[in-house]
């Protein structure tokens, strides 16, 4: 782990925080007093060896050091270094801990090593949003709601211990309230920074499996106890509000526990990572991925207006 500024907050936004939003993001890194010395654990070590074109560790910490070193109130970690989707360009990514909270940012580096990009990498064409769309067509397990002939379809990845999920909700129920011929598809992705996550999208997906009608009274009534849930109370609370749902609780606990549900969740993250999830709420609607629920609610019911209106 390296240590970053105290003004990073103004700072990243310049470099690595353009392609942040008010989302929850993945996992804070870990402090490690050994990491001065230029050590770190990004996993793909072993690919950015084998390709002239991924810059090492080693370098991406000693540009970090030299952006960001004069101060010590935060901390960054590489978590991964790619290819980039966009031939050529590698792809970093860096998990950041302030004291506003974790994020996790990325930036490209030029095939000459000598230039990093800062923004996100977008489909193009004249229909770039078709491929993100096949995927989620094809992947989707989750609950849903809708005409399943849909012109429209929406998906979104959530993570029920998210404040920022919570927020988001009243939003999507008026949108759909709005827009009822729209198809909505609900999709767990738990962040590795919650302790609870994974276990209730486990509650989740048994529950929607059980009583799709019921789901949705669980998934409101989750976000209600969101801030009464701990890690070790978990199991209690969940199984309670599956039971005021209206599904017997026993049966879903018995559920949680079967290595296919485990599965089943497991297939909605990958499913996620696939389409470039990286933060929750990520809501797709018909491919086109909208990274920040918070925009204003007249240009989302446009946006799914817009694709109503170019069919399947």
């Amino acid at each position: 782990m390296h240590r970053l500024s105290a003004h990073v907050s103004l700072i990243l936004p310049l470099l690595l925080a353009a392609l942040a939003s008010p989302q929850q993001k993945s996992a804070p890194p870990r402090q490690n007093p050994a990491a001065r010395t230029g050590t770190s654990s990004a996993k793909p070590a072993a690919t950015a060896a084998s390709s002239a074109n991924l810059p090492s560790e080693e370098t991406v910490n000693a540009f970090l050091q030299q952006m960001f070193g004069y101060d010590s109130s935060a901390s960054w970690k590489v978590a991964e270094i790619k290819p980039a989707i966009a031939e050529g360009l590698a792809e970093v990514t860096v998990s950041v801990s302030t004291p506003q909270g974790p994020q996790s940012n990325k930036f490209y580096v030029t095939p000459d090593g000598r230039h990093a990009v800062i923004g996100d990498i977008i489909p193009f064409g004249p229909k770039p949003f078709a491929d993100a769309r096949q995927e989620l067509e094809k992947g989707v397990n989750g609950p849903a709601r809708g005409p399943a002939n849909s012109p429209v379809t929406i998906v979104e990845f959530s993570d029920l211990q998210c404040p920022h999920c919570k927020e988001a909700q009243p939003i999507i129920e008026k949108l759909l309230t709005e827009e009822p011929k729209a198809r909505f598809v609900f999709q767990s992705f738990p962040l590795p920074s919650h302790n609870w996550a994974a276990k209730a999208a486990a509650y989740a997906d048994c529950v929607g499996r059980s009583s799709n009608d019921a789901f949705w009274k669980f998934l409101q009534k989750t976000y209600d106890a969101q801030s009464q849930i701990t890690e070790a109370n978990a199991d209690e609370k969940l199984t309670g509000i599956v039971n005021d749902s209206g599904v017997k609780g026993a049966d879903i606990a018995a559920c949680v526990a079967k290595p296919d549900t485990a599965a089943r969740v497991e297939h909605s993250v990958a499913l996620g990572k696939s389409v470039d999830v990286t933060s929750t709420p990520t809501v797709f609607i018909n491919g086109r991925k909208i990274g920040n629920i918070g925009i204003p609610f007249d240009v989302l019911k446009s946006l799914v207006e817009f694709q109503a209106k170019q069919g399947k």
